[in-house]
């Protein structure tokens, strides 16, 4: 690992949602506690693009800590470089069940287009215990942006898949 460190990297459109309001929720749902870890594999760390990012940054995690009570010991670095994990590491928890994989084929030819699908985020997210099929398929149906039998083929191959 050398001195990597795991993180994830979000694409996002402001005119949907906030830089803010990602940082509330990585706040509200992240341990930003050191807890005896050695090395930087598993720091708490956030990066920011530009000198708004940074300011927004130190901002809500002052909200946070007078909201919690607790400090926050998170730091809070400019951007550098990202780098992808090796592919055993994408869709990690999804990985694990090989009739979804051969189920999402039928949306992802490659594997690059599942690893960087939205579908694949949320539904390893699903499998490791985060969230609900019946949500995820009301949100696909209200809020993603998507032709309407784009969004039913989606759900179809969802409810296929034995969980």
């Amino acid at each position: 690992m050398g001195d990597h460190t795991e993180t994830l990297q979000i694409d996002y459109d402001r005119e949907i949602i906030t830089y803010e309001e990602i940082l509330r929720t990585f706040w509200k749902n992240h341990t930003s506690l050191r807890r005896g870890y050695r090395g930087r594999q598993y720091i708490s760390i956030l990066f920011y693009h530009d000198e708004n990012q940074k300011l927004t940054a130190y901002q809500t995690k002052e909200q946070m800590e007078n909201e919690s009570g607790m400090t926050i010991e998170t730091e809070i670095v400019p951007y550098d470089k990202f780098y992808l994990a090796e592919d055993r590491h994408q869709k990690y928890y999804l990985k694990r069940w090989p009739s979804a994989i051969t189920a999402l084929r039928q949306l992802y030819i490659t594997e690059e287009e599942l690893i960087h699908s939205t579908l694949g985020a949320r539904l390893n997210g699903f499998v490791k215990g985060y969230g609900r099929l019946d949500l995820l398929a009301k949100e696909i149906r209200e809020e993603w942006m998507l032709t309407e039998e784009e969004k039913e083929t989606m759900i179809a191959v969802i409810n296929e898949i034995r969980w």
